[in-house]
């Protein structure tokens, strides 16, 4: 095949205060014609920004691309680095489009799906504004949105994860350009979501014969979609080649920890493995959990008076209200689910976004208020109690949100706020005490006494998700409420936090809620299981007996839309 692209020896830096950070070191490679390659590597690796130099959309400064080039192949040579403004905005968009990684920011919220994808198709094709209506009409089928007017006329916030990402993409589709790049497209999506976006990727592909550079954490979305795969870490590319002989026979340290930090749906492991494992060469204990073992732990922990209980718990909200503000029509997003979970127990909840799942774990922690049913902790019905009443619980039960960043204020110090919730609630002697206390809580989460006066933005995610770990630790909790806590993390990350939450319940022998929409990560973590859709319960029972034998059509999808399984 005739080669597209060709990225010869890049070097790109950041300028800043504290000095110049090389973010991409030297990289070469090259992408076919019809091709799809895969760069793959953590957060930071310079997979995110080696598109953004291809695109020619790093903010400069405070980037700096040092030395390389890099070379497009359509339908003449040209190096995208040397060419002016605007010979790459006549390319951009028309000839290689991207796909962003977070939809919702970057579609304008203020203008109508249908009028962003328009205004592309009347920027590089010259069309009148019907001409351009009718085409991305005609795009939106393409992509399979349900209703394509309706879309066409809503705005960003109305419509759900994964249309905004189909928006995104009929938009990149728009001027068929020969060159996709896809920046980690699926992450923080649902499996079936993400398994019907892989899947219209592929068509697309089929029906155009366009190349495709796809970019992304996640070892089993790589294997699913890219013919060769290129993995990068810290600015380098450590390893290269078809993506079954990366997958199966990875040479390099880092590759190993990426194929090896993946929770698996066919074991369970006593601890999960991370990237630094592999690169410092420690010994780690990845012994599989024998179904023997299991079932004794199941036996100990339901030998046990549950710690709660729900009974037909149902929580409704408004969907229509009349002209004096009287909710008219219910939406029921939890109906009537019960279950029972026992001390020290990692019970799970999962299914797709807008099943219930997050409403029900919010609603325990009386953040939302139930319609009908019953929350029963340690035999105290919690929605009988006035807030005064269920103050001292509110201390017992602890809720770690899924996104740790708007989490955490930004204007405060994360020692700081740590420390506030033990203000409010009086516990320990004076501030000195409590600074105490978060500094130990912030070294029982993997992270220093010295991150004490930093901010939220010094950290990444993970770190992030630690430090919201540390406050919801601050109360002396024995009920933790995990909602979608690893689902946006880098797999090896996601590892360490899975290690980290298990090592907590060990050592404080804490009972967790876990919510997620990742079937194989409930698989490493969690002793039963229940799966919600459209707020009713579809199965309840122990993880390995659904995933071995699932009674219903919809439990079988999740199970087959997870990658690379």
């Amino acid at each position: 095949m005739s080669k597209l692209l060709e990225v010869n020896h890049l070097v790109l830096e950041f300028n800043s205060e504290r000095g110049n950070t090389r973010a991409v070191d030297g990289i070469s490679f090259s992408l076919d014609q019809g091709e799809t390659l895969g760069i793959v590597g953590e957060s930071g690796s310079g997979k995110s920004v080696t598109a953004l130099s291809i695109m020619r959309l790093l903010p400069s400064p405070p980037a700096k691309i040092i030395s390389g080039e890099i070379l497009f192949h359509q339908p003449s040579t040209v190096n995208l680095l040397s060419l002016p403004d605007q010979g790459m905005e006549r390319i951009r968009g028309a000839k290689i489009a991207m796909i962003f990684q977070e939809p919702m920011t970057s579609l304008n919220p203020v203008f109508r799906c249908g009028h962003q994808v328009t205004e592309a198709i009347q920027l590089h094709q010259k069309a009148s504004f019907a001409e351009a209506k009718a085409q991305t009409l005609k795009l939106f089928e393409r992509v399979k949105l349900p209703d394509p007017l309706r879309i066409f006329n809503a705005y960003p916030h109305q419509i759900s994860g994964g249309q905004k990402q189909r928006v995104m993409i009929a938009m990149a589709m728009s001027c068929n350009p020969s060159l996709l790049i896809a920046d980690e497209p699926t992450t923080a999506l649902d499996v079936t979501v993400q398994k019907t976006i892989l899947d219209l990727m592929h068509e697309l592909k089929a029906e155009s014969g366009l190349s495709m550079l796809f970019i992304s954490h996640d070892l089993g979305v790589i294997s699913e979609i890219c013919d060769r795969v290129v993995v990068m870490f810290q600015g380098k590319i450590v390893e290269e080649g078809p993506v079954d002989q990366i997958l199966r026979q990875p040479e390099h340290p880092y590759t190993r920890g990426l194929v090896a930090c993946r929770p698996s749906l066919k074991h369970k492991l006593r601890r999960m493995p991370t990237v630094p494992d592999f690169l410092e060469h420690n010994h780690f204990d990845s012994r599989v959990i024998t179904p023997a073992e299991t079932r004794l732990r199941q036996q100990t922990l339901q030998a046990q008076e549950p710690i709660l209980k729900v009974k037909d718990l149902s929580v409704r909200f408004p969907a229509k209200k009349n002209w004096l503000g009287r909710p008219t029509e219910w939406l029921n997003a939890v109906n009537e689910v019960s279950f029972d979970i026992y001390p020290g127990e990692t019970f799970g909840l999962a299914g797709e976004s807008g099943c219930g799942k997050t409403t029900l774990g919010r609603t325990i922690a009386r953040l939302t208020e139930a319609h009908l049913g019953e929350v029963w902790y340690k035999n105290v019905d919690l929605q009988k109690l006035s807030e005064e009443e269920f103050r001292p619980y509110r201390r017992e039960i602890q809720v770690v949100f899924q996104d740790p960043y708007s989490s955490l204020n930004p204007r405060m110090g994360i020692g700081e706020a740590i420390v506030e919730p033990m203000q409010v609630h009086k516990l320990h002697e004076n501030d000195r005490a409590r600074r105490e206390k978060a500094i130990e809580l912030l070294e029982t989460v993997g992270l220093h006494a010295d991150h004490f006066q930093r901010y939220p933005h010094e950290f990444s995610g993970g770190q992030r998700q630690r430090i919201c770990v540390a406050r919801a630790l601050a109360l002396e909790p024995r009920f933790l409420v995990c909602d979608e806590m690893v689902s946006a993390l880098d797999v090896s990350v996601q590892a360490t936090v899975l290690n980290l939450l298990m090592d907590l319940q060990e050592k404080f022998g804490l009972t967790y809620l876990f919510i997620s929409h990742d079937l194989s990560v409930i698989k490493q973590m969690c002793d039963r299981l229940l799966i919600m859709n459209q707020g009713k319960t579809e199965a309840l029972g122990f993880p390995e007996e659904i995933y071995r034998n699932p009674e219903r059509e919809y439990v079988r999808q999740l199970i087959h839309a997870i990658p690379g399984e």
